[in-house]
């Protein structure tokens, strides 16, 4: 009986365990009075990242909500909770009448588990998104187990980089100098010398939060043909999520001397490197942020302003000069996205519709900017 929906439950929690059914692994409204002002845009997308049955108390896809009210499924946090939200907000806000001076849109985009290169990157570069006039964006945030709600104003760039060695090759027996391996192990070495830096001025720093600091983690190795045989070539592979305050061209130049310092025949590429990070002000004086957080204050939510740690759609947005924020509305929730038994509380999730419809009318109605008249 857990599984399915209970008597007298709410309609938007079933709205919710329905979209969460969805199986969308990876492989508009329009209410505005003055068209003269740029729209708000409420954006989430409808992939979620691949699960391990196994691993679950409950199948990932079937939404069972359990007996103390917490909704189970791949989506649950990241993030067809906010896409519902944003829906159910709408719903009411028309549902009472209500007309505001900036049209809302929201979009449901493919592909962002897998960078947003067939979906958000190339939507933007569209005549259907410029018709779209977007002044602001939400998008999605992040859980956060304490009474606060986080909402990021930027994030860290995502460099993905394969450094290869090449050098002598030869029988294994033999002590043989210049081997890709010996030189490959020379930039492992001064990157993971970088990555410890990092992490101590992150830990020493109780003011720093994990997205002001830029992040490298080796993620795979590969060379050689057989035990016995020294290999001509090697490479490693490496994350590097970069702080919106590093200088790229000076970063990439680190990159370029690691492997210089290394030896000859060492180089690297990347397989995905953005270059446009942007931030969004949370001044008081901007109208958007005083908007946002005004109708915070006013419903007592303590907010943490952050970098987003990892990459969202929001950068696309914000390249192309539309300001957004993330923000998904869980607090006093563990984070859980792409993790085993993924789940949010039902309660939780109403209280975010709650949000969200005072959100979108104090957004809706941020006066004439100038451009604008």
């Amino acid at each position: 009986m857990a599984s399915k929906r209970r008597e007298g439950e709410h309609p938007s929690v079933t709205l919710f365990r329905q979209y969460l059914r969805i199986r969308t692994v990876q492989p508009e409204p329009d209410y505005g009075t003055n068209p003269r002002l740029s729209s708000l845009l409420l954006n989430s997308h409808t992939d979620v990242v691949p699960v391990f049955k196994e691993h679950w108390s409950h199948d990932p896809f079937e939404a069972f909500k359990d007996a103390d009210g917490y909704i189970y499924g791949r989506g649950a946090q990241d993030m067809k909770c906010v896409s519902i939200q944003y829906l159910e907000a709408v719903r009411r806000l028309k549902v009472e009448g209500h007309h505001f001076p900036r049209t809302i849109h929201m979009t449901f985009v493919p592909d962002e588990e897998i960078g947003g290169h067939q979906g958000m990157e190339l939507f933007v570069k569209r005549p259907e998104f410029q018709a779209l006039r977007a002044g602001f964006a939400l998008d999605e945030g992040l859980a956060n187990p304490t009474d606060a709600f986080t909402v990021f104003y930027s994030e860290r760039s995502p460099w993905w980089v394969q450094v290869t060695s090449t050098g002598k090759p030869g029988h294994g027996s033999r002590f043989i100098e210049d081997t890709a391996a010996e030189k490959l192990h020379k930039v492992v070495s001064s990157i993971l010398a970088f990555r410890e830096k990092e992490r101590q001025r992150l830990q020493s720093d109780p003011q720093l939060k994990q997205g002001a600091v830029t992040s490298v983690n080796l993620t795979k190795l590969e060379g050689g043909v057989a035990y016995n045989v020294v290999p001509a070539t090697m490479s490693a592979s490496f994350d590097f999520r970069v702080a919106p305050d590093v200088d790229l061209k000076a970063f990439e130049e680190q990159l370029q001397g690691w492997c210089q310092a290394a030896g000859e025949g060492v180089t690297f590429e990347f397989a995905q490197k953005w270059t446009e990070p942007q931030v969004t002000s949370t001044d008081d004086s901007d109208p958007w942020w005083a908007a946002f957080s005004g109708v915070c204050k006013d419903m007592n939510l303590t907010l943490e302003p952050e970098i987003f740690p990892a990459a969202t759609d929001s950068r696309y947005l914000r390249a192309v000069g539309v300001p957004a924020l993330g923000f998904s509305p869980m607090n006093h929730t563990p984070v859980l996205l792409h993790d085993h038994d993924e789940r949010l509380h039902e309660a939780t999730f109403l209280r975010g519709i709650d949000i969200y419809t005072r959100l979108l009318p104090a957004l809706a109605s941020v006066p004439t900017l100038p451009g604008e008249s």
